[in-house]
């Protein structure tokens, strides 16, 4: 007879609260993990498990139904075998969930007021399973676990736990290329069973050391590969802060698992983006993220987020806040890869591969690393290249899409390295007009990159009639000011349907630049920018400008004989931009 058959005729003669087969299916298994020695076991369990719990469950609303032990355990008999047999594997007992219904059901069979022979048996049985499993100081925990409806001593549950992470950590103490002898077997598959394995214990802090250790195992070979199934666990967990990392962990992940480093640049640009401030100060968080330092200690890493850049900036073309936060970006990473100098041999090369090459190390360099008398030759260079290269592309009639990539890639790499487009604006302000060509061309192209309906020639000349017009008026020290230039500087602001407009936030860089680096009084300076911004309603879009300009001179961009009278004059501005939007704002009532 099968040993279900008690199982069996319980269906026939009470309530059917639980199915014969399922029974059978789960008897059957625990019998088979035994302890879960075994890989093939060890995954099987963690394979089963949350349906084993759901079983558990139904198994505990059973037994609490029933009006006594004796009444369950002569209807159930090889209860306590099954449940004992799940007491001692400790992949059941480390899913925290499978151990609280474990427990409960134990406490459920404990008889407060044995009546009989096989109450008094039970008891003794339910102790005995818990002093076993228990350290000898739980004692006092025991006894409280049976007042105190089956919950485990927390002691308990840790040195199950520990004994399992340190039995699954030695699986994976060598890797194949560490054996001493060449004939001896190859050690990397326990990578794989081992990650398996590990599967249900991601949430606990206790198995932490183990997960760290299988994901920063050296990858020697295709058998050292971890589990799929780990991997997202791991990254579901993480995302959902239900698991905590050390640093290095977390770029391991990304490493591994392409679909948790996509989400983790997606939910910085989310947080990023959907910013509603007037400054791109939250764009700080970049430089505490661990994005850009993973980049710089993995290329492959780097090349999958300047990807999703890539297709970021494709969509929002004209967007400031893009454009901001993909050169911070760079910047950042740019900063850990130098840190890392004498860790790495990576090439500009290989990290920006679809790059025009003859423009990487010119556009990659920062303004810092050279002498200031050098900017205007190197940006001069650098805006003829660019204007060969978009010239070559407009005019490739073999292949357009071939010759839109070209310019495209030599756009996004000069969005990465906005830092000299910064700079160009900064050198207007000292331009004369026989100059200042080079420079427009290259701030044109920055906001203008796609020539659509081939009207960058005529960009070119309206950022050349709005330099003229700031020009001259910041060299007008008499008042009042011109009203008649102020408000032409207003209109090329604004969109005009009928002709190709210029990008507001390039006149807006240039009056923000003006406004800080040119000669004017400084009364005289925000007298211009604050009419020019309030006629124009751009008081927010001209504060993140100024806010943006910040920034790059605290890297280093300002020489130290003006860097202080510059810093006062933004301070002023933005001080002026800041009452502007406070009176601006709808006021609060209260009631």
């Amino acid at each position: 007879m099968s040993q279900l058959q008690p199982l069996i005729q319980l269906q026939q003669t009470a309530e059917p609260l639980l199915n014969v087969q399922e029974m059978h299916f789960w008897l059957d298994k625990a019998v088979a993990w035994g302890q879960a020695d075994s890989p093939d076991t060890q995954k099987d369990t963690c394979l089963h498990l949350s349906r084993m719990t759901d079983f558990l469950q139904q198994l505990l609303i059973h037994i609490n139904n029933m009006s006594s032990t004796t009444v369950t355990m002569k209807r159930l008999p090889f209860l306590g075998q099954y449940l004992g047999r799940l007491c001692w594997n400790p992949y059941v007992t480390a899913d925290v969930t499978s151990r609280r219904l474990l427990f409960q059901c134990l406490w459920g069979l404990y008889s407060e007021h044995p009546g009989n022979a096989v109450e008094r048996k039970a008891n003794h049985w339910i102790r005995k399973v818990l002093s076993q499993l228990a350290t000898e100081e739980d004692d006092a925990a025991v006894q409280a676990l049976m007042k105190h409806m089956g919950v485990p001593p927390k002691e308990y549950h840790l040195k199950v736990l520990r004994k399992m992470v340190a039995q699954l950590q030695k699986n994976i103490g060598k890797s194949c290329s560490s054996l001493g002898y060449i004939n001896q077997g190859c050690s990397c598959d326990s990578i794989l069973a081992t990650s398996e394995a590990c599967v249900p214990l991601v949430t606990c802090p206790e198995a932490a050391p183990l997960i760290g250790a299988l994901l920063q195992q050296p990858v020697t070979c295709v058998r050292a590969a971890l589990s799929e199934d780990f991997l997202n666990a791991l990254s579901s967990a993480y995302s959902s802060q239900c698991l905590s990392l050390e640093e290095q962990a977390v770029v391991s992940l990304w490493y591994h698992n392409l679909s948790s480093l996509e989400e983790a640049v997606l939910s910085l640009l989310e947080c990023v983006l959907t910013y509603t401030g007037s400054t791109p100060q939250n764009l700080d968080q970049l430089a505490q993220s661990l994005l850009p330092k993973a980049c710089a200690q993995h290329c492959s890493i780097f090349l999958v987020v300047n990807d999703i850049f890539r297709s970021i900036l494709k969509q929002a073309e004209g967007k400031g806040s893009v454009k901001y936060l993909i050169q911070t970006f760079t910047t950042c990473f740019l900063r850990e890869l130098a840190l890392l100098q004498h860790q790495t041999s990576v090439s500009f090369k290989a990290l920006f591969p679809q790059s025009p090459q003859s423009l990487l190390v010119p556009l990659l360099t920062l303004p810092s690393e050279m002498p200031q008398e050098a900017w205007r030759p190197h940006l001069n260079w650098l805006s003829g290249s660019l204007q060969r290269l978009t010239e070559e592309g407009d005019g490739d009639s073999r292949s357009s899409t071939r010759g839109h990539h070209k310019v495209f890639e030599a756009w996004f790499l000069l969005v990465q390295c906005a830092h000299w487009v910064q700079v160009a604006v900064q050198l207007l302000v000292t331009s004369g007009p026989q100059d200042c060509s080079p420079l427009l061309w290259l701030l044109t192209f920055y906001h203008h990159p796609t020539n659509r309906g081939h009207h960058r020639a005529l960009h070119v000349v309206h950022a050349k009639e709005a330099w003229d017009h700031l020009h001259s008026l910041f060299l007008v020290l008499a008042r009042p000011l011109p009203v008649d230039r102020l408000q032409s500087l207003v209109t090329l602001l604004s969109t005009q349907p009928q002709q190709p407009s210029l990008s507001p936030l390039l006149i807006l860089n240039l009056l923000v630049n003006f406004a800080v680096f040119s000669q004017q009084w400084l009364s005289g300076s925000t007298e211009i920018l604050q009419t020019v911004v309030d006629w124009s309603g751009l008081v927010d879009e001209a504060a993140c400008v100024l806010s943006s300009l910040e920034l790059r001179l605290n890297e280093g961009s300002c020489s130290s004989s003006n860097a202080n009278r510059i810093h006062l004059r933004i301070k002023a501005l933005q001080n002026t931009l800041t009452h502007m939007h406070a009176a601006s704002s709808p006021p609060t009532h209260t009631h």
